[in-house]
């Protein structure tokens, strides 16, 4: 059995939590639990359904009991709520429209004569779950609810970080027989990731480029497919023409909401020359209105850093733009509050893409601005990035922000608002270069992606004889 590993409350700085990790046994032990009882469970679409909705009024009764372990996970509460909440009404959502989603495509006639289609559904037994820590609870079940009402068994793991929500999660499964049957939280760091993938059929991944390259690689060697979501490093474009005031209020939103933890955060603004410097002044001046909720975490807009690491990170981008020339006008220094590390929004400007801040992910409230003469010069500089997740485009007109927004490379694009990938769940977008691989987790592919499809080829005539591939025979 691997030894209990420490965890930090991200408010106070002390490890205050253990996790008694699983070890490989653990594993596959809850692996075959899960995979013996997934054939049933995926022959049963009522069977799926009833349980996932049981399961979502366990939810319901459970909340508080998991947004307040959440809360100290993460160090914020509104949004360890609104967590939840986010789940109950996806498991809603995926139970009202897996009827209509699991129904096989319609037969249809070949192009060769007397050939008939028709097709089935397979979803893959057990599906491997490993979740971040910047929004514990959505990231772990966002693939875990539509894989389960696919048909697949599955075990998740959440973050070293944030383990504590696991425990009244995995209670209310637990009072969900037939959930429990194939449904595991899966305890354990970084390690027992890679253990997982040794038994399942797919990988869902949320987190770093770098880890995710390792989790693509454990998924080839076994020939599985990997559904990976990555870093991100997401651009903004701000037109002339554009609103100020609504560019630099869902900007400032999108930048900084969860202190800028979030892979499709805002961290990148390229502003058009003529309104840059009064887009700079307001971005400034409402910036340095949002609080910090520290003393009273019931009050303010930023919350604590919740991984130590990511102190050293902001810190580092922050000083290697400054000794590029960067100007810092508000923010930008990591700030201890009763043991926990803080970061207030910062702006910069006078950047340029040789700085750390404007080519890899920071994960925190860093907003640097950069402007811009022509349109052709904003989309160079937004698709000058190895990340392709998501951005942003606010212009004079939909017409005008829909046209940029088309040459960005990037999977979601919001046009006349930013970081509208966190809240609408509908949007099909694939990730590209190097911010993802694999379908959707968005719309009908985020269930779908968890099948396989069967193809029913049916002759309807005469067979073919070995004659016709006889040398000579002129018949093929």
């Amino acid at each position: 059995m691997p030894s209990a590993t420490p965890v930090r409350n991200p408010r106070t700085g002390e490890n205050d939590f253990v996790i008694e990790p699983y070890d490989r046994e653990d594993v596959e032990r809850e692996a075959a639990h899960i995979r013996s009882n997934q054939p049933a469970w995926a022959a049963d679409l009522d069977l799926r359904i009833a349980t996932l909705e049981a399961w979502k009024d366990e939810l319901v009764k459970a909340r508080g009991d998991i947004a307040e372990a959440l809360t100290i996970d993460t160090g914020r509460r509104a949004l360890s709520y609104a967590e939840v909440d986010v789940i109950i009404g996806a498991t809603e959502r995926w139970c009202r429209q897996a009827p209509e989603l699991l129904k096989p495509p319609q037969s249809r006639n070949s192009e060769m004569p007397g050939i008939e289609l028709s097709w089935a559904y397979s979803p893959y037994p057990v599906v491997a779950i490993i979740s971040p820590w910047n929004f514990p609870l959505i990231l772990t079940l966002i693939d875990a609810v539509p894989a389960l009402a696919a048909g697949c068994a599955v075990m998740a793991k959440a973050s070293k970080v944030t383990p504590r929500f696991v425990e009244p999660l995995a209670d209310t499964i637990a009072r969900v027989p037939e959930l429990d049957k194939v449904f595991r939280m899966i305890r354990g760091v970084g390690r027992i990731g890679s253990v997982m993938i040794d038994y399942a059929d797919a990988v869902a991944f949320t987190g770093s480029i770098p880890v995710g390259r390792i989790v693509a690689h454990a998924a080839a060697e076994r020939l599985i497919p990997a559904f990976l979501e990555l870093g991100g490093k997401d651009a903004a474009i701000v037109t002339a023409d554009a609103d100020i005031e609504r560019a630099t209020t869902s900007l400032l939103r999108a930048s900084v909401a969860n202190t800028g933890q979030a892979c499709q955060s805002i961290e990148r603004i390229y502003v058009q020359r003529p309104v840059f410097d009064d887009f700079v002044a307001k971005l400034v001046e409402k910036a340095k209105a949002a609080q910090l909720n520290y003393p009273d975490i019931n009050s303010g807009h930023v919350g604590p850093l919740i991984a130590a690491e990511q102190a050293d990170i902001i810190r580092d981008h922050v000083a290697d733009a400054v000794a590029k020339g960067a100007t810092v006008h508000t923010g930008g220094e990591i700030l201890n509050h009763g043991g926990g590390a803080w970061c207030r929004p910062t702006v910069l400007t006078e950047v340029s893409h040789d700085m750390e801040c404007m080519r890899e992910e920071t994960f925190g409230p860093l907003m640097p601005v950069m402007p811009f003469d022509t349109i052709d010069e904003a989309v160079t500089l937004a698709n000058d990035s190895n990340c392709g997740l998501s951005g942003a485009v606010i212009a004079g007109s939909r017409e005008e922000a829909e046209a940029i927004g088309r040459r960005m490379e990037a999977g979601g694009i919001s046009i006349g608002d930013a970081g509208m990938t966190s809240f609408v769940h509908d949007a099909e977008k694939d990730s590209t270069k190097e911010s993802g691989i694999g379908r959707s987790r968005m719309g009908a592919s985020g269930l779908l992606r968890f099948l396989r499809h069967r193809a029913l080829i049916c002759n309807t005539g005469d067979t073919w004889p070995l004659a016709m591939f006889q040398e000579g025979s002129q018949k093929l």
